[in-house]
């Protein structure tokens, strides 16, 4: 009789967490209100990381819009399928002899996806290339992408906005996130500007704004920014009494050839380098000899990068890497998708309503349910690769997306969230240390006109998780 009573009991609890769960906690709600978001517009989920049931499920199967949190299906994938410790290599091979510091031949890079090919990156690999022996090429620098398809892309079709950062696409030599700093300074004279590039691209002019005497204000709508083929140009007016300024803008006018080749060329040039032969696209010779080798940071470290800050185009880096090494064919970001809803089968967590584009987020198109975040975050937290994992997410109050958010509040600290924001979209997915001691993921998107409002009551549902969880 007592087990019985006791069996009742808990069958009563589940029921009673589950019938709240049905609900939204209140602060969470009266924020919802004060925002004139309704509440069809949320997919909420919070449960307790080692539970069997949701402590809340609310519009848990309605697909929504991610943005940003999407990024996590991706990388939790890739901890799991290529592992932690995985790297790219991008490699440098010569088709002839090399003779008194002279290269009789030309030298290829290939390109393997590398998501963190930096500017730093490439002069220690040119570096090895000069360790190698080389001095001079006589040959043509052929530049090798095929590890990913070609495919045409927009970058002003998700926002408008092709110049921004964010909207750089994939390449499998993908340089410096193929961005430009653009820096401004008054010149020595007090009557010019002075504008350089970082990293500065060999032979290309840069066409400065004209000098005016004026606030500083919001310089940047003074001036249009077109980036062409061989020329920079920075129609407008720069205040003097802005000081010194920086830009950041994606060339997308500018080829990965234009901008991998003048970054190459300026870099060999200050390293004492000759080459002033064509640069071509192709693919590796079969009789091309490696002479040199770049090696990423592995994967565990990329993921950091992307989550903590919410690098898109490293993102879909990492999509096409698991295309792949899946199907060891040039990849496609379907052929990513496909490798992504593979595994989540083989470990039992149904794909239904989970649409990958890109795997960024960075997408109109991508959808997913909070059921199927919350089953992925719980696998997560059991899964070998849960440490990486963990650490890759924002901490609250303290660093990447989330470092200027409830710093003065009792979850400072306490939650690993990774954050979504696009037009209309705002959510949350992670994991969050209650008072008690227990861990509860989260998950929380909400898709409205009125999303843009949502921070406040997305900071009280991580409050109240920590309060009463």
């Amino acid at each position: 009789m007592y087990w019985r009573k006791l069996l009742l009991l808990g069958i009563f609890c589940a029921f009673g967490r589950y019938a709240a769960a049905q609900g939204l906690p209140p602060q969470f709600a009266q924020e919802l209100v004060r925002a004139e978001i309704p509440r069809e517009a949320v997919g909420l989920v919070v449960q307790e990381v080692t539970a069997s049931m949701p402590m809340i499920s609310f519009n848990a199967d309605v697909p929504l819009h991610p943005a940003s949190t999407m990024k996590l299906v991706t990388t939790y994938a890739a901890l799991e399928l290529i592992g932690p410790a995985y790297v790219w290599k991008t490699g440098a091979y010569a088709t002839g002899p090399v003779h008194g510091g002279v290269l009789h031949g030309d030298l290829i890079i290939k390109g393997s996806g590398d998501p963190k090919l930096v500017l730093e990156s490439l002069w220690l690999f040119l570096r090895r290339i000069r360790a190698a022996g080389i001095r001079e090429i006589r040959g043509d620098l052929v530049l090798d992408r095929s590890l990913f398809q070609a495919v045409a892309y927009d970058p002003a079709a998700f926002d408008g906005e092709p110049l921004k950062p964010y909207n750089a696409t994939p390449d499998a030599l993908l340089l410096n996130h193929k961005a430009l700093r653009v820096h401004f300074s008054p010149g020595d004279d007090g009557k010019s500007v002075h504008v350089t590039l970082d990293p500065a691209l060999a032979d290309y002019v840069v066409s400065g704004p004209k000098p005016v005497e004026a606030d500083c204000g919001d310089w940047k709508s003074r001036m249009t920014a077109r980036m062409e083929d061989d020329i920079a140009r920075f129609d407008g007016e720069y205040p003097l009494s802005c000081g010194e300024q920086a830009w950041a803008l994606y060339p997308y006018r500018l080829s990965g050839d234009q901008y991998f080749v003048g970054t190459f060329r300026q870099l060999w040039r200050e390293m004492g380098g000759r080459f002033d032969g064509k640069v071509r696209k192709g693919v590796l010779a079969a009789e091309a000899r490696l002479v040199a080798e770049w090696t990423s940071p592995p994967l565990a470290e990329i993921v950091r990068d992307i989550n903590k800050y919410s690098n898109n185009v490293m993102a879909r880096q990492v999509l096409l890497t698991l295309a792949a090494q899946t199907f060891n064919q040039p990849a496609m970001a379907g052929r990513g998708a496909l490798a992504i809803r593979n595994w989540l089968a083989l470990k039992g967590i149904s794909a239904d309503g989970l649409v990958i584009d890109n795997g960024s987020g960075l997408s109109r198109e991508e959808r997913i349910t909070a059921h199927l975040m919350s089953h992925m975050l719980a696998a997560a937290y059991a899964s070998p690769v849960m440490p990486e994992m963990l650490a890759s997410l924002p901490i609250a109050g303290i660093d990447g997306t989330m470092r200027r958010r409830l710093m003065d509040s009792a979850v400072y600290g306490r939650a690993h969230v990774k954050t979504g924001a696009v037009q209309d979209v705002r959510a949350i997915a992670g994991y969050v240390l209650a008072a008690s001691g227990r861990r509860y993921l989260v998950v929380c998107m909400i898709n409205h006109p009125n999303a843009h409002r949502a921070r406040a009551a997305q900071d009280a549902l991580l409050t109240w998780i920590h309060a009463v969880g």
